[in-house]
């Protein structure tokens, strides 16, 4: 049987001594939104918590409407750069369009590119080769791009820190307009137009769009500028929703503000599918006919299989995938897709088993983990899955046996500055960039020590113990009473759920364990307690290990979530689940 990273490293939130931080609660205010909204006590007392007390903005996150997206207009440089996109449709110059090689770079291509032909234009495009070249803009392929021609690059997901390379075309006689999200240096690189939210001249509204979104945003000012009635403008921008919300789910920014939006709306339209490509990938993840894939599912069924992709190979694939008219080259575009899934399942447990063999010293304060052999495409799942289990900071660096540079990926806990860390040592790096929680860096292989060494002394100056103890924010605590069809619904129109809008944790104070629990396939278990006469079964993956803490008769606390259960609605159960996160004992 193949082995999987899951099989190595388990992922859980449920690690003991975790710190369960339980809300303050005001009642009146609980009871006031439960009776506006017609809706609960629990979902009040998660909106409460979440910062949505009051009616109104309680009915605005529970019914995000398309009407509430912000003028792409009110970004920096959006006039300019709309100005010089339809300068070059009009007189048929050649476009390029330089994207990135994960699902938010490659999707931000397919967007912007579709909206081009529909505006009248044709546009080439590039999507790097992950392992050949590398992240971010490279002068080579600008200096192949004037030779054929080009005189408009358009960046997508990429550009903002490639200020050498947006020089050397202008250089070239081509100008670029950079469309990014992820965060600039000190100057901005020298383009006709910088599309970024995160600039700190933006007005703009919505910080955390991904890069798909700041090209949605794009894509929505050049169709808005079209002779076409209102309605065909709201209609065919509504169609691009579908693939803005896939990248934006796989690229992990917060589901919230406009963000939610997208996804919410995006996500629906997902019943209806015309794309050749984007039906075969779902087909292919499981979601035949009209079943429509939750946000949790786009991020571990949907996203997975269109990284791997630029992870074991080249990204082109994907961008090939939602371009092409042929369902049937689509049917094996996305078979492709799968298989390489699967490979790129089976190098991330190999890598993982290495790390867990590795001589590193798992008290530091963060940590680097290295190996020549260790495939560079898989290397931020490593690190993520890696940061769930030691909850401190981690890079995982391979060689590139083509320049014989270490590059790699890390991950960071909510404590703790990533890109920070990495903007204090500089001179260390050939390359570096990326967010908060989430960077690459390349370095002389010669220096992974030392980079080890002064990253760990960066976090050990910044982070206290309880940095390193995970936590567990409880969204409402509840009676086993207050659990039924009508409050789970209730919960479930909070989704999407996601980064930024965690599924709502419930927990249930002094229960009583009602009978020994099941074990489940080895490393499972399901679990049943009760209160005041009102038992209820929990679904506890990956707790076989604490078996001996369901004692029947023990009092203990659990923390939640429900789920939707589409295995159970089938076979005619309730249509959903809930699932254990972490329990505390009374008398253990």
């Amino acid at each position: 049987m193949k082995t999987t990273s899951a099989d190595i490293f388990p992922r859980t939130d449920r690690l003991p001594g975790a710190r369960w931080l339980l809300p303050i609660v005001d009642r009146e205010q609980v009871d006031a939104l439960s009776a506006a909204l017609h809706m609960g006590t629990p979902v009040a007392k998660v909106l409460v918590h979440r910062g949505f007390g009051d009616p109104v903005a309680a009915h605005r996150f529970l019914a995000p409407s398309l009407d509430d997206l912000h003028d792409p207009l009110a970004m920096r440089d959006m006039p300019r750069a709309i100005a010089r996109l339809r300068k070059a449709i009009r007189t048929g110059e050649k476009i390029l369009i330089y994207g990135d090689y994960d699902v938010d770079g490659t999707s931000s291509v397919v967007l912007l590119k579709k909206a081009i032909a529909l505006a009248g234009g044709a546009a080439g495009y590039h999507v790097p080769h992950r392992l050949k070249e590398g992240y971010g803009m490279r002068p080579e392929v600008v200096e192949a791009a004037a030779a054929e021609g080009v005189g408009l690059i358009v960046s997508v997901d990429t550009g903002i820190r490639a200020n050498d390379v947006v020089r050397r075309a202008g250089e070239l006689g081509i100008d670029v307009i950079v469309t990014d999200h992820h965060l600039p240096e000190t100057e901005l690189p020298p383009a006709l137009a910088v599309l970024n939210p995160n600039r700190p001249d933006c007005p703009y509204p919505e910080k955390n769009l991904c890069g798909a979104g700041v090209a949605f945003k794009l894509v929505q000012a050049l169709l808005a500028t079209l002779e076409w009635p209102p309605e065909k403008v709201r209609r065919i921008s509504e169609s691009f929703l579908k693939l803005a919300a896939i990248a934006t789910v796989a690229d992990v920014v917060p589901l919230s503000g406009e963000n939610r939006i997208i996804v919410k709306h995006g996500l629906a339209g997902l019943r209806s599918v015309r794309n050749p490509g984007l039906r075969a990938l779902l087909d292919v993840a499981g979601f035949t006919g009209e079943a429509v894939p939750s946000a949790r599912q786009v991020a571990f069924q949907i996203a997975p299989r269109l990284n791997a992709a630029g992870r074991m190979d080249t990204a082109q694939t994907v961008v090939e995938l939602f371009l092409t008219g042929d369902p049937a080259r689509a049917r094996e575009l996305a078979r492709q897709l799968h298989t390489q899934n699967g490979e790129r399942q089976q190098v991330e447990a190999e890598i993982l088993e290495a790390c867990a063999l590795t001589a590193v010293d798992e008290s530091a304060a963060a940590l680097v983990y290295y190996a020549e052999p260790w495939h560079r495409g898989v290397l931020g799942i490593v690190a993520s899955r890696l940061v769930d289990r030691v909850h401190r900071p981690v890079f995982v660096l391979g060689l590139n046996p083509e320049d014989g540079l270490a590059q790699g990926s890390g991950r960071s806990i909510p404590a703790f500055h990533l890109l920070d860390a990495l903007e204090s040592m500089p001179g260390l790096f050939v390359r570096f960039g990326g967010h908060k929680h989430a960077a690459g860096a390349t370095l002389e292989a010669a220096r992974v020590g030392e980079f080890r060494e002064r990253f760990n002394a960066y976090a050990a100056a910044r982070l206290s113990a309880e940095d390193f103890r995970p936590s567990l924010e409880i969204d409402a605590v509840v009676e086993l009473r207050e659990i039924d069809e009508q409050s789970v619904e209730d919960v479930f129109t909070l989704a999407p759920f996601g980064h930024g809008n965690p599924p709502p944790l419930l927990a249930a104070l002094d229960l009583e364990v009602a009978a020994p629990p099941v074990v489940l396939k080895e490393k499972h278990l399901r679990v049943m307690v009760k209160q005041n006469g009102r038992v209820l079964a929990l679904k506890a993956w990956n707790f076989a290990g604490r078996a001996a803490e369901f004692v029947p008769g023990a009092r203990v606390d659990v923390a939640f979530n429900l789920e939707e259960d589409a295995y159970s609605a089938a076979r005619g159960y309730p249509g959903w689940a809930a699932v254990l996160k972490d329990v505390r004992g009374k008398s253990l």
